[in-house]
């Protein structure tokens, strides 16, 4: 069997990890990055770029470039790219077909199984969506695992001493809170907490609109409408934001941002950290809810954590961990490494579904218990929420009640589900529907029907009904109606492959041409360092086929070799290796 790998699916960057003997190792990607920005992009030829190419094209191409889409999973949301419109799921399955390409060209070998994270507070919708993406890029989704779990997966084998921490976890686009016990090779989550429209896109968001409002105060311009000054504007402020982290000031230098009576206008702005702090202070503090509310759950104080543990790159925000500092009355540790601890601790979890930790080992003992983030419960009469599962409950788990009918003579029920904290269905999020027919003509109240909720370890949901005086029964499992078919999720996959099997034909091309210019490189050395022994006849052959190689290399371009171009190159390359082998 291959190797199992964890996946941070990231909303501003991810990463992809494995274990190599007892270790979780950060795997780079093909640009020699540790992470991976989750960026989607065609070129005006339609070729697909993604990653670090995909984000240095975004200024220039914005209307082809799509960021934080993890932001819009389990949504009807469309993006049109190339043409074409994507779900959130096909655009995830770009993102995530490089980080498996990238980790075959590591591990040199086929990558099948993954475990991919989510944040704790998804719903059953995103979750869904998220399993979905690795289908379409042609991954086994071993287990979708929460990303605070993940990381204090990540921490505990280092520190498997008895403890209760709190994992706080800011990332690009989510927030969530989880308090975490550590105890004897167990890692159980007691409760967890979150935001899932919360994170660094927002407190970038804080920055762009205030530089945009100066600069109209400033020359009384509007940029808002102009695609690529905007593009423009939010890179330099996730650049500020990332810069005042550590310094007091960032001074902000676009040159050329507009123009204005035909005369160029630069934008130049001085941002310091009191500045940032006094536009973000709102989400910052809407982080100390979730907190209070998971310490809650556990039926903990904060005095009860014994260590806080800052997970994502927008914990770096010096005004976060001093919130952090205020809530739980002491520092947070740093003793892990934001931006990779998640993809670290779902490769563990990888490998030990995947059989591949040595016997013995810590990791190899551990035990994970999850929980589900919302509550779950059914519609009765007046739209009320009866609730069967209760928020932070243990996952997997089964739980069953018994329901009536509510009018005389009824011979269906329609059995609808929600996911959400409110009293009223209406105020929650309808996670699918179904309709148990065939019930006894009885008066109302008089008919038994059993609902069954079952969450399986990837926290999503199956429900079945039963008609106890019938045996009738009837079960879905829930699929939101954002979530692609079936149908629709083969042919994603399909065209995912192709678009894969065109990407290794283009690579073949481009490896040919490279191997060329080595080649010739190579020859030339070889002849400045013994072209004074051969013969001269030889010498003059090698010279020639040396000299039209070189001439095939240079007319032909890294990034668009033809496959004409490649089979002269081939051709030529062959030539010269034949009558270059007096120099080996």
């Amino acid at each position: 069997m291959g190797k199992v790998i964890g996946i941070d699916l990231g909303t501003t960057n991810s990463c992809v990890a494995v274990i190599e003997g007892e270790r979780s190792v950060v795997i780079p990607n093909a640009q020699g990055g540790r992470t991976t920005p989750s960026i989607v992009a065609y070129t005006d030829k339609g070729d697909r770029l993604v990653g670090d190419a995909a984000k240095r094209q975004a200024a220039v191409n914005v209307s082809q470039t799509v960021s934080s889409i993890k932001r819009e999973m389990g949504t009807d949301c469309r993006r049109t790219l190339n043409g074409k419109q994507y779900s959130p799921q096909e655009i995830s399955a770009m993102i995530l077909q490089k980080l498996r390409k990238d980790a075959e060209e590591y591990l040199g070998e086929q990558v099948f199984d993954a475990v991919i994270t989510v944040p704790a507070y998804f719903n059953d919708a995103q979750r869904q969506a998220t399993k979905d993406a690795g289908r379409i890029a042609g991954l086994n989704v071993r287990r979708i695992i929460n990303e605070p779990t993940a990381a204090a997966l990540a921490y505990g084998l280092d520190n498997g001493e008895a403890q209760k921490i709190l994992v706080y976890d800011l990332g690009g686009g989510t927030f969530d809170v989880s308090v975490i016990e550590i105890g004897d090779s167990l890692i159980e989550v007691l409760a967890t907490a979150g935001d899932n429209h919360l994170g660094g896109d927002d407190f970038d968001t804080c920055l762009v609109d205030y530089i945009v409002k100066e600069f109209k105060r400033e020359h009384r311009i509007k940029l808002e409408k102009d695609m690529t000054a905007m593009q423009r504007i939010r890179e330099e402020a996730e650049r500020a934001k990332i810069a005042l982290s550590s310094s007091t000031s960032y001074n902000i230098n676009l040159p050329f941002i507009t123009m204005q009576k035909g005369e160029p206008v630069h934008l130049e702005k001085t941002i310091t950290r009191a500045v940032f702090e006094d536009l973000t202070k709102q989400l910052v503090e809407r982080t100390s809810g979730p907190v209070h509310a998971a310490i809650s759950d556990a039926g903990l104080t904060p005095a009860d954590i014994h260590k806080v543990i800052l997970v994502g790159g927008s914990t770096r925000i010096p005004a976060v961990a001093d919130m952090v500092t205020k809530l739980m009355g002491r520092e947070p540790s740093r003793g892990v490494n934001p931006d990779e601890c998640v993809a670290l601790g779902a490769a563990i979890q990888g490998a030990k579904l995947g059989n591949q930790l040595i016997v013995g080992s810590a990791a190899s003992e551990v035990i994970l218990m999850d929980v589900t983030p919302l509550s779950l419960s059914i519609e009765t009469v007046g739209g009320v929420a009866s609730r069967l599962i209760e928020r932070n409950a243990t996952i997997p788990c089964h739980k069953s009640q018994i329901f009536t009918t509510a009018a005389n003579f009824q011979t269906s029920v329609d059995i609808k589900v929600y996911q959400g904290e409110r009293k009223f269905t209406r105020d929650n999020k309808l996670l699918g529907n179904f309709q148990l027919s065939g019930i006894k003509r009885s008066m109302a109240g008089h008919p038994q029907i059993e609902v069954t909720f079952d969450i399986d370890v990837n926290g999503i949901v199956k429900v079945s009904a039963k008609d106890l005086g019938t045996g009738n029964a009837q079960q879905i499992t829930l699929t939101a109606s954002s979530n692609l078919s079936e149908e629709e999720i083969e042919r994603a996959r399909q065209e995912a492959q192709e678009y894969e099997n065109a990407d290794n034909a283009k690579q073949e091309l481009i490896d040919i041409r490279n191997d060329a210019e080595q080649l010739v490189y190579k020859v030339e050395g070889l002849l400045k360092e013994k072209g004074s022994t051969l013969e001269k006849a030889d010498k003059k052959r090698i010279q020639g086929d040396c000299s039209q190689l070189k001439k095939l290399v240079v007319k032909s371009s890294a990034d668009k070799i033809t496959d004409r171009q490649a089979g002269e190159i081939k051709e030529a390359q062959a030539k010269l290796e034949e009558s270059a082998g007096v120099l080996w």
